[in-house]
């Protein structure tokens, strides 16, 4: 990937992105050393307990004997040999290559109801990569002052958006963001803030595709994409829906991350359905009549996940991976049709010339997958997005000469340590640029951009950090129980 003459807006951009995250990483994050030794002790002990129990187990035993001195709690492809050879489990997907039973995370969730011993493993694995990556990374990289300098590159990532030298923070996994994220503090008499753009990647991509259905989606409150594809994912009707009560949110949470956005970003049913099935045992997910969402399928003609024979090209008949195959070819073919024929002429286009153009000025060439071509210029320019949004903002602290630091930045959103008395100001300063401002710079955004908010209160770490509803016609803050501005917000958060 290169950044050719004729990309004067992504030169620009890019040019003036180096200057502000430079001085993100001279600002640094501060960091609780107290917790951080803490918690890696925490995390030693928890792998120690998870390593006793699993060699205690009889698929260990089975291990030892399949591969004596050689066996390693570690290796994914003894476990798949294990588990698939020895044991006889039927794996529900192949490996991209198609040359073995898969052994990523949605293949061995599958098992988790006939082997539990896959659960505790996945766990060890998530904790071992939350001690050994990111807490040693972290007490690597801390200085003697108590701060961490990220390095950001612009220069890495082939989707043209950012990188990090430095370790990021998860936060998918609820376990393990805890355990990192609340070693991340504020300095004295700040508070940290996040901002993101909330679904920004769905709403940019309207700009490529112009699809008349998808954009009153997102621009309709009345609209819900995700209830309505929840509901023809579990099959349920109006009154059913009506019936799940509170249950309902995590339902359409379920349709949101496992199918909405993962088709988007270009996954397909299979690995949608088996993700979808097995949501419902994770989250505890509930039917119309207060059972397991399992039996409302069941009641619909659909007993089991089902199996997809990737040689004849056929799913199980009356399967929930049926029914959701069936999901995803309405979902492009009849709700988003137009979208789902962007993609084609898009990818077709490429095919053609060997490369495409983002509208925010950057070429993109090389050998690349379908799905890769019909995202990385979403990716890429609703990070550009942010690092324009990033710029102003930096521009604006400087010059006002403000106390606030920007400290980091993850695709999406702003993480700044910010001074209490400028909290309202520079939340201020964040909405106008990311909401309006933008729109005269990135005139083809035929969609607003929204921002929403996450304020740690005082004293307490990222991990702890609490979603605030930003009141645009009263340029207020609200939470259950409040309504003003942000620092007296912080106010009400002490006193309760």
């Amino acid at each position: 990937m290169r950044i050719t003459a004729d990309c004067d807006a992504g030169y620009r951009l890019f040019h003036d992105g180096v200057i502000a995250l430079a001085q993100v990483e001279a600002a640094g994050q501060r960091i609780d050393l107290v917790n951080l030794k803490r918690a890696m002790a925490e995390a030693e002990g928890k792998i120690e307990r998870l390593k006793e129990k699993l060699t205690a187990h009889e698929v260990w035993r089975v291990w030892r004997r399949r591969f004596g001195l050689e066996a390693n709690l570690d290796s994914r492809p003894q476990l798949g040999k294990v588990l698939y050879e020895e044991m006889k489990y039927k794996s529900s997907s192949k490996t991209e290559g198609g040359d073995r039973e898969s052994t990523d995370e949605s293949a061995l969730l599958a098992l988790a109801d006939e082997q539990p011993f896959v659960v505790g493993y996945m766990k060890l694995q998530k904790i071992q990569k939350a001690y050994g990556t990111y807490l040693k990374g972290i007490a690597r990289e801390v200085t003697a002052e108590g701060f961490i300098h990220p390095v950001f590159n612009l220069h890495t990532v082939q989707t043209y958006r950012s990188s990090s030298d430095s370790q990021q923070y998860p936060v998918r996994n609820q376990e393990m963001g805890e355990l990192v994220r609340r070693n991340f503090i504020a300095r004295d008499g700040h508070v940290l803030v996040e901002n993101d753009f909330k679904g920004i990647e769905v709403t940019l991509s309207a700009a490529y595709h112009h699809d008349p259905v998808f954009i009153k989606y997102i621009s309709d409150p009345k609209m819900d994409m995700h209830r309505d594809l929840a509901m023809q994912l579990y099959n349920l009707d109006r009154d059913e829906w009506k019936q799940l009560s509170k249950g309902s949110k995590s339902v359409r949470h379920a349709a949101k991350n496992k199918f909405v956005f993962p088709q988007f970003y270009g996954d397909w049913f299979v690995n949608c359905a088996t993700n979808l099935w097995e949501e419902i045992d994770s989250s505890n997910l509930r039917g119309p009549d207060g059972a397991s969402l399992r039996d409302h399928l069941y009641s619909k003609g659909m007993a089991e996940l089902g199996r997809y024979d990737g040689e004849n090209k056929e799913t199980t008949p009356g399967s929930f991976m049926a029914h959701v195959q069936e999901v995803e070819h309405d979902f492009w073919y009849n709700r988003f049709k137009v979208y789902g024929q962007w993609r084609k002429d898009w990818f077709e286009s490429y095919l053609k010339t060997g490369q495409f153009r983002s509208l925010t000025g950057f070429l993109y060439q090389g050998v690349m997958r379908r799905n890769e071509v019909t995202n990385y210029a979403i990716q890429g320019s609703a990070f550009h997005c942010l690092l324009w949004s990033l710029i102003r903002i930096q521009r604006e602290l400087r010059r006002n000469k403000m106390r606030t630091k920007i400290v980091g930045q993850i695709h999406d959103s702003i993480l700044a340590d910010v001074y209490i008395p400028e909290l309202d100001q520079y939340l201020e300063i964040v909405r106008r640029v990311t909401e309006r401002d933008i729109l005269k710079d990135y005139d083809w955004l035929i969609v607003p951009l929204s921002i929403e908010c996450e304020i740690s209160p005082i004293g307490k770490s990222w991990h702890d950090k609490r979603s605030v509803d930003i009141r645009r016609d009263t340029n207020t803050y609200s939470v259950e129980g409040f309504n003003g501005s942000a620092i007296d917000l912080l106010k009400f958060w002490q006193g309760s």
